[in-house]
């Protein structure tokens, strides 16, 4: 049996270096991490197989805060991950604890991210796997979305600031 997944490609006007920076240092993730709504904050990021990856996500826009509440999802979630593959400026794969549903066991989330440079651009394959049932996939989905059309909104300011990839 296949697993599912949600699968998103994306093409940023922007530079390698610049998405690759963005999806793996402190104040990159910090910077787009999380839907519209949300704000992130890094507690450890060892970039290195085996290494780990916690942060926090945080709802912050009153129709987010509100959402949360009638949930019964706490404002603040506490995320752990740990980095499976690096190869530097084209793939990233890693695996984040799902603990924050009410009800449900814990169970690990694989995301694969993969970067190449494609004319003036980076073209983005993401594979995250799918969630334990259709309604929490599809709030994955709609969450991971919003987030990477944040992060394509940076990429395109910095390409902008520095339109020839100056990395001066």
């Amino acid at each position: 049996m296949t697993k599912k997944t949600i699968t998103i490609e994306r093409t940023f006007e922007g530079d390698l270096e610049d998405v690759w920076e963005l999806w793996t240092t402190k104040a990159g993730i910090e910077e787009w991490w999380g839907p519209e709504g949300f704000s992130t904050k890094v507690h450890a990021l060892e970039l290195r197989p085996g290494g780990a990856l916690h942060y926090a996500m945080t709802a912050t826009a009153p129709e987010q805060v509100a959402f949360m509440k009638k949930a019964g999802l706490p404002l603040t979630s506490d995320t752990h991950g740990t980095y499976d593959e690096i190869v530097p400026r084209a793939r990233l794969a890693f695996r984040q604890i799902a603990d924050f549903i009410p009800g449900v066991a814990a169970y690990d989330i694989a995301t694969v991210v993969e970067l190449r440079q494609s004319g003036a651009g980076v073209h983005m394959l993401l594979i995250v796997d799918a969630m334990h049932d259709a309604q929490w996939t599809k709030m994955a989905e709609q969450g991971w979305r919003s987030q990477i059309e944040k992060l394509g909104k940076i990429v395109a300011a910095r390409a902008k600031k520095n339109p020839r990839g100056d990395r001066s």
